[in-house]
């Protein structure tokens, strides 16, 4: 088992078929398949079931991929820090799923420190990917947020994957709608009134189930719904079938009107409970601290609040 074969499986995993992975790997189909069929004989598995119609993650290809993420990740961390051309340069990382505050926490925290060299990564991610970032040491810290619909299961992971949330803010649900929408100028409105315009959601990965979902009223069963991993995608397909997005993730109330679309609050209560997660006993780089302190900025309950809250 090499390091390259692990990066197969997990590119092969995030693909419709080794045709397309082999393409992104710019490897030949045939070296890709046997690469993998050589992994799977060496660990006594079969890590992926193929078909006519595809490939897909058996149930033990599944528990073997949560492995080799954190492997490659941490080895990519070794490899950008031990082996770059430039290791002088300062590093931070942050991974989130999909808050604008977030990103501006991250560019007032470059322009405070204002570091003469660095190498800074900010991935907006799923919600899966923003827990294993933060467990793996890939980022510092990670944005995310949880439902009533979701909450038990987020805080088991919590637990599990040894890590601490910090609450900052509270959002009721909200639907977005295209401006020109026959209903863009209610101020409420019922989950029931809009089944019959397609809702779009963030795609969380074939794999995931709706509990890592990052929007309110994720066990709701949605006559229409599209899955998109794209915002400039779901915004095209909001304003073209007259469709509409859940939750606060997806634009803030001031960039959804500049960009065409308007909110109308949902009269079914799941909130958001948005946050920040680190690893329980971790030590804050400098500009780890620093983004804290910006994402502090934007703090509207505190924990106590919270849990007297949910009793």
């Amino acid at each position: 088992m090499n390091m390259n074969q692990l990066k197969y499986v997990l590119e092969t995993a995030e693909s419709s078929s080794m045709r397309e992975a082999a393409t992104k790997l710019y490897v030949s189909q045939p070296a890709l398949s046997a690469s993998i069929r050589e992994l799977e004989e060496e660990l006594g598995i079969l890590i992926f079931e193929r078909t006519n119609k595809g490939i897909s993650l058996t149930e033990e290809g599944r528990e073997f991929l949560s492995y080799a993420k954190k492997a490659v990740g941490q080895y990519e961390i070794l490899e950008d820090r031990y082996l770059g051309r430039d290791s002088g340069r300062e590093r931070f990382s942050v991974s989130t799923q999909h808050y604008n505050f977030a990103v501006k926490a991250f560019t007032d925290m470059i322009r405070r420190m204002d570091p003469e060299k660095y190498l800074f990564f900010i991935h907006e991610t799923k919600t899966k990917e923003v827990l294993d970032d933060v467990r793996s040491m890939k980022s510092e810290i990670g944005i995310i947020s949880y439902s009533r619909s979701n909450e038990t299961v987020i805080k088991k992971l919590f637990r599990e994957y040894g890590l601490c949330f910090t609450p900052l803010m509270k959002r009721e649900p909200y639907i977005y709608v295209w401006q020109d929408h026959e209903l863009a100028g209610r101020a409420e409105i019922s989950i029931e009134e809009m089944q019959k315009y397609p809702c779009v959601t963030f795609d969380q990965s074939s794999d995931s189930r709706f509990y890592l979902t990052e929007e309110a009223l994720a066990d709701y069963t949605f006559d229409k719904m599209i899955k998109s991993d794209d915002r400039a995608t779901s915004m095209e397909i909001i304003a073209k079938l007259g469709g509409y997005s859940i939750g606060s993730g997806m634009l803030s109330g001031e960039e959804a009107i500049l960009q065409g679309l308007v909110g109308i609050k949902l009269k079914e209560e799941d909130p958001l409970i948005i946050g920040y997660i680190t690893r329980k006993d971790s030590r804050m780089s400098p500009y780890g601290e620093v983004y804290l302190a910006e994402l502090l900025k934007y703090r509207e309950i505190e924990t106590a609040d919270l849990e007297e809250k949910t009793k």
